[in-house]
């Protein structure tokens, strides 16, 4: 087996592991009951931050001097983009606009993180990519056309703003993938895992500002033991999708290329699928069961696309 083989497969395994990760905050909200989204979010990022300083604080004196003040409005800018805002937009997306509509707009991440990696130097060309998209588009289709049959009891106009928040959201965690991929290639002196602490400090940073809005209001009754299943599910997403997830999908995002890593955000709907089925005790419906089947060779084909032009993985 070629070294490239071995970053090719060795990549794809981190991206499987980082869509099991955050496949569990689709499940999250439906384990704290009727705890807010915000309240959700300023929990789980407090948490995360708080495991960050944690883990990172024994390696603090020699990683901090190799982060420049450049590197730390790099760390804001991500946190931003690809924690608070996506989780803001999106749990306002589904608010507004429900969870069929969201999932369906969320879904296209995979096409516009791997559009815009075809143009980047030395990609492979869109042509070859070709039956990639379609395979994804096709898998996106199937869960979305199930779910948009269910009727909805909102207003077109706040189905609207749904659909706009879902819009904000995939193109913040659009920016996000690209930028980090991007930042993850010229830091050869922060491992990918410090780089996903890092984040996470500067996460939990902004995550004080958030948790002001998110608690302020009173509180709807619950009582102790929903206090502390809260507070369990929050810590659970943070060391499980925040770090353990972070921490697999930056070092994916090192060893594959930009046209790659984007497929392998396809896992994370796939196993929120899965981790759906499981809640709900049921198989999936021929549609769900087709879609599947889809992903799986939306990313062979992407796998075997790179493989037939070994210099477009040059990065």
């Amino acid at each position: 087996m070629s070294p490239h083989s071995h970053d090719t497969g060795l990549g794809v395994a981190f991206g499987v592991a980082a869509g099991a990760a955050w496949g569990l905050v689709f499940i999250a909200p439906q384990l704290v009951g009727n705890f807010s989204p915000m309240q959700l979010a300023a929990a789980r990022y407090l948490a995360y931050g708080l495991f960050a300083i944690i883990l990172v604080a024994p390696r603090w004196r020699a990683l901090a001097p190799r982060i420049s003040g450049t590197e730390w409005w790099a760390l804001l800018r991500l946190s931003l983009l690809g924690n608070i805002v996506y989780y803001v937009l999106l749990a306002s997306a589904v608010q507004r606009g429900g969870v069929a509509m969201t999932s369906l707009v969320i879904g296209f991440l995979p096409m516009a993180v791997t559009l815009i990696g075809s143009r980047g130097h030395g990609a492979v060309p869109l042509r070859r990519l070709l039956p990639t998209l379609v395979l994804g588009l096709a898998a996106i289709v199937c869960v979305s056309w199930q779910a948009l049959g269910a009727p909805s009891a909102l207003p077109m106009g706040t189905r609207v703003t749904g659909f706009a928040c879902a819009l904000c959201a995939l193109a913040s965690w659009t920016a996000y993938a690209v930028v980090n991929s991007r930042w993850l290639a010229r830091l050869h002196h922060v491992s990918a895992h410090d780089w996903s602490l890092l984040t996470g400090l500067v996460t939990g940073a902004l995550a004080l500002l958030l948790a002001v809005p998110a608690f302020a209001v009173p509180d709807d009754g619950h009582d102790s033991s929903q206090w502390l299943r809260f507070a369990g599910v929050s810590a659970g997403v943070a060391v499980f999708a925040s770090i353990l997830g972070n921490a697999c999908w930056n070092r994916a995002s090192r060893l594959l290329p930009l046209t790659m890593i984007g497929q392998m955000i396809l896992f994370e709907t796939l196993f929120a699928l899965l981790y759906g089925f499981l809640w709900e005790a049921r198989w999936p419906t021929v549609l769900e069961a087709v879609a599947v089947v889809l992903v799986g060779a939306s990313v062979l084909s992407c796998i075997s696309a790179h493989r037939r032009a070994p210099a477009a993985t040059a990065h």
